[in-house]
């Protein structure tokens, strides 16, 4: 009742809060509406004029809000224009430039300027190539873009190869994301999916890099967002399409690694668009070799087991989507989305195993499978004021996801074997409500506030002893408010605050907990071109089902694995530092220092199994208290025109107050390099290298060593420039990726040196047709989940990572 409580109470500020402030506001125009359309052409021979640039200028302030160039037709098409009295001002080398007036209205949203006519200069060139690329990295005030579709190496990977060039964040072997050192939630295009919530890794493995259009790391995230999240958000822009009439784009990847394929297309006519997305991926069966030791002690006795063996793991994956959007004018707007995925990951595996001096061989399958809907409804309302807008959005996630093994150990000279085999069923059921409004004082005093609830059950059901199945019911009522305004011109403050309240249900046990989460913004213009931010907030990781579930599961015999159900979330305050800057020639330098205090932080925990001391158990624990320190800096050069350097470093601190054993660690440190270049030529040709190294990383009982993963792509424009064609390389001169993953406790000691076939060639074809403009609707966000940040250990599990 008191979860329900805190939600109405939130929901009844917001409507009160709507009600002092009327939507009929003052008398600017909407946020969002229609578009400007023209056709530019050459005065003498009315023949259309390629990449002639467009600006929209606002008539009564001469500022300039949209933009771009003329397609081949001499077309263009300015999209989410707010009504209001325009200039059309364009121009082009070897013309005069010239201006158009143009006005639009609610009631009218959309205008057509026709056929624009520029008129030669004496001097004019006989032929002129222009040439734009979209910058790599972006700096906003709360975060930093990477666009992924600019970036050729991406082509044929996926998801967790996109992740490991961007800025500040660094991906472990089994695909695992960190941001600075430490947990994130990942949401993909600002909502979370049902395929995050078991297993990061796996669901990044899902996504197709070429279906990615960017990656936002948010560093600061203000109130709005809900808590979670310890080092912060990582939201995963998909590539989609508004545009008028039907556009569309598709990508086909094949290599030595993995096959991939998607198609987007989008309809739009008047007010009504759709939009629909399908994709899939199949990944080879490759040999993954573990060499792995168990080392335990009991009741005086000292048990040790070496097992080296090899998986042929397979990967596949299939993803649908559709999407419908109505304006039913100027100021309403209503929008779903569904979206369908599957995935699999499994094979056969063989070891050879010394067990305390006995030969044996274990003969293994792995089946594991996921599946999951999300759906979302959303409806938004603005008014004349411009910037205020009310919004409803509810959402549902069903996730279905199996782990089925089987082994046959069997001892050398011994006719009969030991046949073990299990399965589990888990199922995650969430439904979310949320509203928010937005209210606009002036320009620049903004004030946003919000309630939210987000109710869960996981299920978890096994094969065997059934009657321990896991019912785990955790519900989340949540308000929130924010106010922007500056304090001086050039000095600007955003602060908020977050109530969350979290009830707990599962096994007659419960477990209630209310936080508040303070956030403050405070950012300084230097100067047209540099910045400094400063920024404080408080974070919750709670733990997924990855972490919950008391499923058993002896994949492999020897290092078996077991959720821990009592587990309390995780609670940081962090606080940044910030400075950017713009220099000439486009070349950029952004550079944070922060601090970052854990409590309670969630890590796996090994110890020997009370049921059979020559196994090692691995659960989830709340180790103790983490403090770290850091920095990132990241810069981008242009040597040349054409030629792009970019460069990211980061280094943090690891140290924890370790509460289950009273001993404080050492300081350790964690860095992280990136490297990349670009460069362009004539007729379309394009080149591109880049190189990753990440150190060791360690954690209250372990160590897993560094990697470097490096490569390359080249790619030419065909097709008039709708298409293109690529070949990328990964690690052309390393066959095999070694890591040693160490962990010691008091009683156990265990070591896996993997060797995962990370070499690749690849090839890939891309098409695009109609005019793209890639833009996203506002969604509905859940954030509040600690996400599966370490993949399932031992032989059986470690075949089918990274694949």
């Amino acid at each position: 009742m008191k979860r329900l409580i805190l939600l109405f109470v939130a929901v009844f500020m917001i409507l009160g809060a709507k009600a002092q402030f009327p939507m009929a506001g003052g008398g600017g125009a909407p946020k969002i509406t229609g578009r400007i359309s023209a056709t530019v052409i050459d005065s003498a021979t009315k023949q259309p004029i390629e990449y002639a640039t467009v600006s929209l200028v606002k008539k009564k302030d001469n500022k300039t809000v949209n933009g771009s160039v003329t397609d081949a037709k001499g077309k263009v098409s300015l999209q989410n224009i707010t009504p209001d009295e325009y200039k059309l001002v364009i121009g082009f080398i070897g013309y005069t430039a010239k201006s158009v007036e143009i006005k639009t209205t609610p009631e009218k949203p959309d205008g057509n300027a026709g056929n624009i006519e520029l008129k030669g200069t004496a001097n004019t060139l006989s032929e002129v190539t222009i040439e734009g690329k979209k910058s790599m990295i972006e700096n906003k005030i709360d975060r930093m873009v990477y666009n992924a579709e600019a970036d050729a190496t991406n082509a044929g990977g996926d998801a967790t190869d996109v992740m490991r060039k961007v800025p500040m964040l660094s991906v472990d072997i089994n695909g695992n994301v960190q941001l600075r050192g430490s947990a994130v939630k990942v949401l993909i295009n600002g909502k979370p999916s049902g395929t995050m919530a078991n297993s990061v890794a796996d669901a990044l493995k899902m996504i197709p890099a070429d279906q990615i259009k960017s990656v936002e790391v948010i560093t600061s995230p203000s109130a709005k967002y809900d808590a979670e999240g310890s080092g912060g958000i990582i939201n995963i822009i998909t590539k989609k399409s508004n545009a008028q009439g039907v556009s569309g784009s598709a990508n086909v990847s094949a290599g030595t690694r993995q096959n991939t394929g998607n198609f987007n297309l989008t309809a739009k006519t008047g007010r009504l668009s759709m939009n629909t997305a399908i994709g899939a991926m199949y990944a080879y069966p490759q040999g993954t070799r573990v060499v792995f030791y168990n080392r335990t002690q009991s009741n005086g006795n000292t048990n040790s087991v070496l097992q080296d063996g090899t998986s042929d793991w397979t990967r596949e994956m299939f993803n649908g989507s559709l999407g419908l959007d109505y304006d039913f004018n100027a100021y309403n707007n209503i929008s779903t989305n569904a979206k369908y995925n599957r995935f699999y990951n499994g094979g056969p595996g063989h070891s050879q195993v010394d067990n305390n001096g006995t030969a044996a061989t274990i003969t293994s399958k792995t089946d594991a499978s996921m599946g999951n809907l999300d759906w979302n409804l959303d409806y938004r309302k603005t008014s004349k004021r411009q910037g205020e807008e009310f919004s409803i959005a509810g959402q549902l996630t069903s996730g279905r996801n199996t782990n089925d093994f089987d082994n046959n150990y069997q001892v050398v000279g011994f006719p009969s074997s030991i046949i073990s085999a299990s399965s589990n069923v888990g199922k995650n059921y969430e439904y979310t409500a949320q509203t928010d409004y937005i209210y606009p004082f002036s320009k620049t005093v903004i004030f946003e506030t919000g309630a939210k609830g987000i109710f869960r059950n996981i299920l978890s059901k096994y094969s065997v002893n059934s009657a321990k199945d896991f019912n785990y019911h955790q519900n989340v009522g949540a308000a929130y408010g924010t106010i922007a305004f500056n304090l001086t011109k050039k000095l600007k403050l955003k602060g908020g605050l977050r109530a969350e309240y979290t009830a707990i249900d599962f096994e007659n046990d419960k477990n209630d907990y209310f936080n508040l989460f303070p956030s403050v913004i405070l950012s300084q213009e230097i100067s047209p071109m540099s910045s400094i931010k400063l920024s404080y907030n408080r974070r919750v990781q709670r733990p997924s089902l990855a972490y919950l579930n008391p499923f058993l599961n002896e994949a492999n015999q020897f290092s078996v694995m077991k959720g821990n159900p009592t587990l309390d979330p995780e609670l940081s305050d962090n606080v940044e530092l910030g400075y950017s800057t713009f220099l000439k020639g486009g070349s950029m330098i952004n550079a944070s220092v922060f601090y970052r205090r854990t409590n309670g932080i969630i890590e796996n925990y090994n110890l020997v199994y009370d049921k059979d001391p020559t196994k090692i158990l691995t659960t989830y624990e709340n180790v103790g208290i983490s403090d770290s320190y850091g920095f990132n800096l990241f810069g981008s050069y242009n040597p040349l025109p054409k030629w792009t350097l970019m460069g990211n470093v980061g280094l943090n601190t690891y140290q924890i107050d370790n509460k289950l054993t009273h001993v404080k660690s050492d300081v350790f440190y964690n860095y992280n390099f990136f490297l990349r270049s670009a460069t362009s030529f004539k007729q379309g040709w394009s080149l591109e290298f880049f190189g990753v190294a990440t150190s060791p990383r360690r954690t209250s009982q372990g160590k897993t060593d560094g990697m470097i993963f490096y490569g390359s792509a080249v790619k030419k424009e065909i097709l008039n420039k709708k298409g293109s064609i690529g070949l990328n390389v990964l690690n052309p001169f390393t066959e095999n990726l070694h890591i040693k993953m160490e962990t010691t406790s008091a009683d156990s000691y265990q070591t896996q040196n993997i060797y995962y076939p990370l070499r690749s060639f690849g090839i890939n074809f891309s098409y695009s047709f109609g005019k793209l403009k890639f833009t996203e609707k506002k969604k509905i966000k859940n954030d509040d989940i600690k996400q599966d940040q370490q993949q399932q250990q031992g032989g059986g599990q470690m075949g089918g990572m990274g694949q």
